[in-house]
């Protein structure tokens, strides 16, 4: 009995995300809803920030759920939805970030940053490598030296 129970509690909590996205929410047109649902997927939830907002049960997921659904409704292309999503939020609204230039430089950087290091400290190796360190003998250093060595 208790196995059934938690086998039971198990399937109702896997399947929790699909209950995200509210009845009263859902487009007519099947078409429609799949292109929205699509878009969701794409859309990091502002409160969660770990989940999309089509698997967020938040209020501000509901409410970017039904704005999507309102753009595409009124006839914006897919792209235009995200651009004004993005427009209105910020490029983090975005869970896999578009690559522009400052995208390639922002994970770029670490990887620069580290042969810039790298290369530095070759060069300090390189000059540091037979130059004499201390200063010259003075000429009773010297003999005293060569006195010791013939010994």
């Amino acid at each position: 009995m208790i196995r059934r129970l938690v086998f039971v509690l198990v399937l109702l909590v896997s399947a929790w995300p699909a209950f995200a996205v509210n009845p009263d929410e859902v487009l007519a047109d099947p078409a429609l809803e799949a292109r929205a649902r699509a878009l969701s997927a794409q859309l990091r939830c502002m409160v969660c920030q770990n989940q999309s907002i089509d698997d967020s049960d938040a209020e501000l997921a509901k409410d970017l759920r039904v704005l999507v659904r309102e753009r595409i409704v009124s006839g914006d292309s897919d792209e235009a939805v995200i651009d004004y999503v993005v427009s209105r939020y910020g490029e983090f609204v975005l869970l896999s970030p578009r690559v522009e230039m400052k995208t390639l430089l922002l994970w770029g950087a670490p990887i620069l940053l580290l042969l810039a290091g790298s290369l530095a400290m070759i060069v300090a190796a390189r000059r540091r490598t037979g130059k004499a360190t201390g200063t010259a003998l003075s000429p009773e250093e010297r003999a005293r030296l060569d006195s010791l060595l013939k010994d």
